[in-house]
């Protein structure tokens, strides 16, 4: 039995929080001392959250501190698990939403709500796994990306030109590296104007995309959500003619300042502006492009009309070094200020942008993704920075700007199960960290848990260390663990295809899968992947080993990069030791996975028929498709 409904329960205090009884609406549910709280999406912490307070409110910071209350996403769904409490929260509101769990109010659950707009829905299930899967089932199916996007990425801040980009291909093929595709930052662009390319850097476009493709390798650009004030530009003359772009509280179309200098916003709100704007990525598709990553759609402001101007240089020194950004007086990544200064018109209405201020990424996403889907007779890639509940239909998302740490590595893991239960079963984190020097070792460690992750990216930030795979010398240990994703890609393509079906989780906590397992319900360092496979990865600088608990018996598997060992493990605690150039997985009792019968350099290589079983002796239910033709 379920129950869904918008907000009706009697042991739910609903109280008006502002003095003029119209505005913030505070909600508080109780919680019992051992209630466990999961979900939020992207957001920092624990998979526990309780004991936290986290604000849903879009915003652009690369100082991914372990105590931040707000990211780059809102996913406002909720999860409270105990010994008698079994329910799930959606608190569906576009502005400024509060989450305090056991930490404002001692003993309860308090949202705070900065809007009238909003609608509370509640879900009732025996267990958190299947209060995910009804919810899941309420937002619809994921967006199912080719085949060739669960390959592997390599990205960089920094590649300028068509020699950059035959260089890091050269790179991975003299080192006998597997890749997949390889994305385009800001640099491609003529002065960073969206759907425009640098001709004197790539003077053929449309040759080298396809150049690419017939060596197995993909292109995949960025698009900045800001259109560049650029008179002659097509997608500006375009927007101020039909009157495309968001307005300000005297009537002018909205101003402020990103990579291109001054820009004016797409008002997404609107029907016609999402046609347009998707109809200008032909441009790009044109070109042969069949994948984007959309970014800076919080909306990210460097500065307005309404705000103090930052330089260039003093935006680039805040972000790589920390310390600097917090020690100056008032310093921000994001120029809030100007959220109030402009409008969007919804339904006839202008509205300020503060009031609906989560959604902007996710009206974005969907621009792009209904735009791709009429542009092209085949499946896209698309992931995107910004989102909202729900964006998951059009496009997967990636973590962010993070930091080259273990934590952050360990952070990838919690966000991997957190998004899954918000609907975003395509994503991942930029392997390796973005900002920061990485090492060797964090590198090696981090592919070995991003190896199960659907989005599998490498990228960096200009100015830190070269962080390709052959980057780090003798690229041997590399070899081993990057070539254990190609090996993988028939299971979790199928595991992935299954649960976007089925409205399931692709990854999920340890206590998912095993309800009424205490231990397991207090395990954050362990993920299970689709219906057979649990991973313990290695987390912790230095170390060589860990405790892995197994809540029963399971196949324990060993990768070296020239095949797989298996060994049967019984229930309990072991620890495992797993050398750098190894990966250890294991798969679940009675169950049994496929992976390729041998390795490839790229998906075009890949025969999803040509599989070997691993695991218990039962059957496999595998997915099998061609990886491009949409799917309904």
């Amino acid at each position: 039995m379920n129950s869904f409904a918008v907000i009706n329960r009697e042991d739910i205090t609903y109280e008006r929080t502002d003095p003029d009884k119209t505005q913030s609406r505070g909600f508080t549910w109780d919680l019992d001392e051992d209630d466990v709280i999961y979900g939020l999406g992207e957001t920092m912490g624990g998979m526990d959250k309780r004991g936290r307070t986290f604000v849903s409110y879009n915003t652009d910071d690369s100082h991914h501190r372990p105590d931040m209350p707000s990211m780059y996403g809102s996913h406002n769904f909720f999860i409270v698990e105990g010994k008698s409490s079994h329910f799930g929260i959606f608190v569906d509101s576009p502005a400024r939403v509060t989450f305090s769990f056991d930490d404002i109010k001692k003993g309860q659950v308090y949202v705070l709500v900065e809007s009238p707009d909003v609608a509370i829905y509640t879900i009732v299930e025996d267990n958190a796994y299947q209060i995910t899967r009804t919810f899941l089932k309420m937002i619809g199916p994921s967006f199912a990306p080719p085949l060739w996007a669960f390959g592997f990425g390599q990205s960089r801040w920094g590649y300028k030109n068509k020699r950059d980009i035959n260089r890091v291909i050269r790179g991975y093929k003299n080192a006998n590296l597997p890749l997949d595709y390889v994305c385009l930052d800001i640099d491609y662009m003529d002065r960073y104007i969206d759907f425009t390319v640098n001709k004197k850097r790539f003077p053929d476009m449309a040759s080298f995309v396809e150049e690419k493709k017939n060596e197995g390798i993909h292109l995949v650009p960025i698009v900045d959500a800001g259109v560049k004030v650029e008179p002659g530009d097509q997608t500006y003359d375009e927007g101020v003619r039909y009157n495309y772009f968001c307005r300000n509280e005297k009537g002018k179309f909205f101003k402020a300042a990103v990579w291109p200098g001054m820009t004016h916003f797409p008002d997404f709100f609107r029907e016609n502006v999402r046609r347009w704007f998707g109809g200008r990525y032909k441009a790009l598709t044109d070109l042969g492009f069949e994948g984007f990553w959309n970014d800076m759609n919080e909306p990210a402001i460097f500065y307005g009309e309404n705000s103090k101007q930052q330089s260039f240089l003093d935006m680039v020194l805040d972000f790589f070094l920390p310390s600097r950004g917090e020690k100056k007086e008032g310093a921000k990544s994001n120029a809030y200020e100007e959220y109030e200064h402009f409008y969007h018109v919804i339904g006839g209405i202008e509205v300020c942008h503060h009031d609906v201020h989560n959604l902007y990424g996710a009206q974005m996403m969907k621009a792009s993704g209904e735009g791709l889907k009429q542009l092209l007779d085949k499946r896209y890639l698309l992931f995107s920075r910004s989102s909202y509940i729900g964006a998951h239909r059009y496009g997967g998302i990636w973590t962010g700007d993070n930091s080259s740490t273990f934590f952050m590595l360990r952070q990838n893991l919690i966000h991997m199960a957190s998004l899954n239960m918000c609907g975003f079963i395509y994503s991942g984190a930029d392997t390796g960290g973005f900002g920061g020097n990485c090492t060797k070792e964090l590198l090696l460690r981090w592919l070995a848990l991003s190896d199960f992750t659907p989005l599998m990216r490498d990228h960096s930030a200009i100015a830190t260390r070269k962080q390709e795979c052959y980057a780090f010398g003798d690229p041997e240990d590399f070899r081993k663990v990057l070539s254990l994703r190609y090996r993988l890609i028939p299971y979790i393509y199928s595991e992935f295809m299954k649960a976007r079906a089925n409205c399931d989780m692709y990854m999920m906590p340890l206590s998912f899968g095993y309800p009424g397992d205490e231990k397991a319900r207090r395990i954050e360092d362990q993920l299970l992947v689709g219906e057979g496979v649990m991973i313990a990865p290695i987390m912790k600088e230095g170390a060589l080993s860990r405790k892995v608990y197994l809540p029963e018996e399971m196949m324990e598997v060993r990768y070296n990069g020239n095949g797989f060992r298996q060994e049967v493990c019984p229930a309990g605690e072991r620890v495992v030791k797993v050398p750098l150039h190894e990966v250890v997985f294991y798969i679940r009792k009675n169950k049994a996975i496929v992976v390729s019968n041998k390795g490839v350099q790229n998906t075009g290589q890949l025969n999803l028929y040509d599989v070997v079983k691993l695991g218990y002796d039962v059957p496999y239910d595998q997915y099998l498709d061609d990886g491009i033709t949409p799917v309904a």
